[in-house]
Formats: C-alpha cells, sequence, structure tokens
C-alpha cells in the first residue's frame, strides 16, 4: 500500500510526456495527420508539388525551361546527323574518280541485269547471257556516238558559216531599230553575257572536268564501269550476300530488304527514264524532220540522252533545237519548232512524268528540282545526273526501314533474330 501510494502521483505528467513525444515525433512519408474529432469539418490536405522527373543521367538546372531542354537535345543530335552527311559527301566528292564510275555501272547494271536474268531463265549459260548483253550494249551505244560524229562532222561547215550570218543579220537589225544600239554596245553586251554564262556554268564544268581532266583519268573511268559492270552482272547476289553478313546477325533481314526495295526502285527509274527520254527523243526528232531542219539524228540523240537529267536536261536540249531552226530556217520556222518542244514537254510534264515516272520514283517533284540543283551545285553535270536516283533509293530505304516491311518479308522470322541473306525466288530484282 505505501508504495502504491507513492506512485500515483506521477502517472498523469508521464503519460502527458508520451503523448508530447508522439506528436513531435516524424511521421513517414505519405502518412496523413490525425483529423479532427468525429463530426468536424474535414481537415485540408495540400498534395505535394508535381515536379517533372528530369532525364535519367542528366542534370538539369531547374532555372532552364523544359522546352529549352527539349530544344537543346534535339539541335546537337540534329547538328551530329549534318555532320555525318557532310563527311560523307565530303569523302565522295573527294573519291569522285572511284565514286563516278561506281555509281554509272550502278546504273547500267540496273539496266542490264533484267535482260540478262531473262536469258539465264531461258537455258542460256551465265557467262553467255552477260556477254551478249555486254556487246549488245557496247554495240548500240558505240552505234548512236559515231551517228552523231558523222552528222555533226559533215554539218558542221555549214552550220559555222550559218551561225555567224545569222548573227550579222541579227546584230544589223539591232543596229537599225528604233533602240539607237551602237556596235561597240553590243560588243560589250556580248562580252558581258559570255563572262556570264562562263561564270554560272563554272560549277557545272568544273564538275564534268574532275571526273577526267586528263584523258588517262577517262580512261581509268571507263575500265571501273566496265568492270564493275561486269562483275555486277556476274555475280551481284554473292557481292550482296557479302556485304549483308558484315551486319549484326539481328540486322540482316532488314539490310537486306532495304537494299532490295531500293535495287528495285533503281532498276524501275531507269526502265521508266529510258523509256521518257525516248517518247522525248521521238517527239522533238519527228517535229525537227517535218519541219526539215538539218542535223535531226543529232538532235534526236542529244534529246534522248539530255532526258536523263530531269528538268534541266530537256530545257537545254530543246533549246538547241530550237536555235538550230532559227540558224537555218528563220525565225517562222525556229517558233513552229519552239511549239513542238513545248507540246512534248507538257505531255512529259502532265501525263509521263506523274502517271509513269511517279509509280517508280516516289518523290515529289518539288526534291527533284531541288535535289537536281544540289547535284549540280555539289558536283556539276555528274551530280544533276545521279541526284534523282539517289534521292529515290534513300527514299525507298528509309521508308522500307521505317514501316517495318521487313517484318513481313518471306524468310522473316517473327521472335527471332534474323537469318543470314534472304534469298529470293525472282532474278528480276537482284543485282
Amino acid at each position: 500500500m505505501p508504495c502504491q501510494a507513492s506512485t500515483r502521483p506521477y502517472t498523469g505528467p508521464m503519460k502527458r510526456l508520451s503523448r508530447l513525444r508522439r506528436a513531435l515525433a516524424p511521421r513517414p512519408e505519405g502518412e496523413r495527420p490525425a483529423g479532427p474529432p468525429a463530426g468536424g469539418p474535414p481537415a485540408p490536405v495540400t498534395p505535394p508539388p508535381v515536379v517533372p522527373p528530369a532525364p535519367s543521367g542528366v542534370l538539369v538546372d531547374p532555372s532552364v525551361p523544359r522546352g529549352m531542354v527539349i530544344a537543346g537535345a534535339w539541335s546537337w543530335r540534329i547538328l551530329v546527323i549534318v555532320a555525318v552527311v557532310a563527311v560523307f559527301v565530303w569523302l565522295v566528292v573527294q573519291l569522285r574518280i572511284i565514286v563516278i564510275p561506281f555509281m554509272v555501272a550502278l546504273l547500267v547494271s540496273a539496266l542490264l541485269v533484267p535482260f540478262s536474268s531473262w536469258l539465264q531463265r531461258h537455258r542460256w549459260p551465265r557467262w553467255l547471257a552477260v556477254v551478249v548483253t555486254l556487246v549488245g550494249t557496247i554495240t548500240i551505244v558505240t552505234g548512236l556516238v559515231y551517228a552523231v560524229v558523222v552528222q555533226v562532222r559533215d554539218g558542221w561547215p555549214d552550220l559555222r558559216d550559218r551561225s555567224i550570218d545569222a548573227y550579222d543579220d541579227l546584230k544589223q537589225v539591232l543596229l537599225d531599230s528604233p533602240l539607237h544600239v551602237t556596235d561597240a554596245q553590243l560588243n560589250g553586251y556580248l562580252g558581258d553575257a559570255l563572262q556570264t554564262l562562263q561564270q554560272d556554268s563554272a560549277p557545272l564544268l568544273r564538275g564534268a572536268l574532275s571526273v577526267g581532266t586528263t584523258v588517262g583519268h577517262v580512261g581509268a573511268g571507263l575500265v571501273l564501269t566496265l568492270f564493275a559492270t561486269i562483275f555486277v552482272l556476274v555475280g551481284g547476289r554473292d557481292i550482296w550476300g557479302w556485304f549483308v553478313r558484315i551486319f549484326p546477325q539481328g540486322a540482316r533481314v532488314p539490310v537486306d530488304g532495304a537494299g532490295r526495295a531500293g535495287w528495285t526502285t533503281l532498276t524501275n527509274f531507269v526502265k521508266v527514264q529510258i523509256f521518257v527520254a525516248a517518247v522525248d527523243a521521238i517527239g522533238i526528232g519527228a517535229g525537227a524532220f517535218f519541219l526539215g531542219l538539218p542535223l535531226v539524228v543529232p538532235v534526236t540523240i542529244g534529246v534522248f540522252l539530255g532526258a536523263f537529267v530531269p528538268v534541266v536536261g530537256a530545257v537545254v536540249t530543246g533549246a538547241v533545237a530550237v536555235l538550230i531552226a532559227l540558224v537555218y530556217n528563220g525565225w517562222v520556222v525556229a517558233v513552229a519548232m519552239l511549239a513542238v518542244v513545248i507540246i512534248v514537254q507538257q505531255l512529259e510534264g502532265h501525263f509521263l512524268q506523274p502517271f509513269v515516272m511517279g509509280s517508280a520514283v516516289k518523290v515529289h517533284p518539288l526534291a527533284v528540282v531541288f535535289g537536281v540543283a544540289a547535284g549540280a551545285l555539289l558536283a556539276g553535270i555528274p551530280g544533276a545526273l545521279f541526284a534523282v536516283p539517289v534521292l529515290a533509293v534513300v527514299h525507298e530505304v528509309v521508308d522500307h526501314l521505317a514501316g517495318g516491311r521487313w517484318r513481313t518479308e518471306p524468310g522473316a522470322p517473327a521472335t527471332t533474330p534474323a537469318p543470314p541473306l534472304v534469298e529470293t525466288a525472282g532474278a528480276d530484282t537482284d543485282a
């Protein structure tokens, strides 16, 4: 009894001290404080501030807006891509003596591989099909060049004399006109025009001459083109298989599918471009023949070859035909020849290009124009020639990879890594 009486006075203070300690003790995160007594209004709850998470491994200053962080992340990646593309273009320009023959060989092979494959499917030996294809192509090209050389050589003296007479007549008309132009002014205008033409055409001529500034360079380029074409015709499938096997196992099916899609696009481009060039050449050549123009064969072949440079080539070769008509037959026939050129170009621009070329080269016409201009600026005439096929192939490869079409191709596994090179049954689209 005395012991119980001695401890009773300390019970109340000890309980109050325990409650105070529990009230001051830190609560675990997310635990809500004790609510008000039953029946009272609920206590307001303040949600914690929402802080957007920073990218993993990146220290972000809280004072920098998040939009600026995203813009900066995109900016340096774009700069890296542009730098890689610039280095690649620089290497191509530096190695143009090797790159240009190889690209010419690819274009020629894209035209010849279907014919060689057709002969092989009809039980021709491979070596015989390749020999017949190459010899036939060389014979046709040699015949066209010979016809142009003979026609120009026979008609050059007359063309020179008539050009001088036409210039003298035009000069006299300008001197007698109400414009009161003097002989010195005409000579000055002519000199300025020639100087401007030389300056504007310098990039094109530089690109053309840089391919072969000497006979040795031209010969080396022809030999490289011939050898590359032969090897693509003979063992293109094996070469492509070796290239695909360089990549990791899981990337072989996408790379193989993208390469085949690009090759199909290149083959279609060459076929359709030859058809379009033939239509232009036949239309303008027939107009020149019925109007009685000389040098019909060189004009027709020039239009055919010029049509391989989209937009620019057809305009230049058509202007040459009009100029020949003006020199030989006067301004009336020149106007008629200009009408023929315009009609043929309108037929190409509104029918052949959208319906025929559009199915083979899925590139917007605006991209074609700027691509040709950029190619001419970077590499002259070869750049203008290869701009459209390069754009078409790159577009098809990127579309094939980004669209994931390789996942549904025959031979592509559904859940396992890609096997080695996938063989296709058709031979028309194989290099």
